[in-house]
């Protein structure tokens, strides 16, 4: 199963590193990691998916909180949140497919951030379900280079 946990961390030089050795050295599968400043600049969010049975992510949990740098564990998977990513995407870009692309970037409620004569790449924000349907739709058009953020997570509502 996927689970969603957030790291609260002191904004520290070395604490990703720390983060993802943990995972390395323990056989934890890692699925993404994002981290940034929160709206204290001591302070960084880690969002953190990774996939196991409860045993598993009970291990994870306590692995995380016994590090020296953090500051709080979430798992977010079952608690009302908000969830995020980012896709980047550049497509081959022809005259016979310019209108269904567009049309596409529309559904999607995505941004043209870049076009050329035989090209285009755009931005779609959305959840991981969106992410995904997104480059499953636009694969046919011929993807010439691809990147997702991985997720971002907070609470949904007061917390």
């Amino acid at each position: 199963m996927k689970h969603i946990i957030s790291v609260l961390v002191e904004n520290k030089f070395g604490t990703l590193n720390r983060v993802a050795a943990m995972f390395s050295a323990r056989g934890f599968n890692l699925e993404s990691i994002s981290i940034g400043e929160t709206e204290d600049t001591e302070i960084s969010r880690m969002t953190i998916v990774t996939r196991g049975d409860d045993r598993i992510v009970s291990q994870v949990l306590k692995q995380l909180n016994r590090l020296v740098d953090t500051i709080k564990v979430t798992d977010l998977t079952h608690q009302p949140h908000v969830e995020r990513e980012l896709l980047l995407m550049s497509l081959k870009l022809n005259t016979s497919s310019r209108t269904e692309i567009f049309e596409l970037i529309n559904v999607f409620k995505g941004k043209v951030v870049d076009i050329k004569q035989k090209s285009i790449t755009i931005e779609v924000i959305g959840s991981p379900d969106k992410i995904n349907t997104a480059i499953d739709l636009f694969r046919p058009f011929g993807i010439r280079e691809l990147a997702r953020s991985g997720a971002v997570a907070i609470h949904r509502g007061e917390h």
